[in-house]
């Protein structure tokens, strides 16, 4: 049984994973659980972008934990 090939990378970053997709976007998911953000796809190509779109994300979420 061969299975197709769904994710050409994979990397981790601060607790993520970054999964680049066959149409060259990536998906961006929580390595485990509590889920403090949900799984995103984004259509940036770039590492570096997705990198540094995870990062505000993250400082927005922050942001509202201190808030409350």
């Amino acid at each position: 049984m061969v299975f197709p090939k769904c994710h050409d990378l994979v990397i981790r970053y601060r607790g993520f994973l970054l999964l680049k997709q066959p149409n060259q976007s990536w998906l961006v998911r929580p390595e485990r659980s509590p889920m403090s953000l949900l799984p995103f796809r984004t259509r940036i190509r770039s590492l570096a972008q997705v990198k540094d779109l995870l990062d505000k994300k993250l400082a927005q979420e922050n942001e509202i934990e201190q808030a409350a």
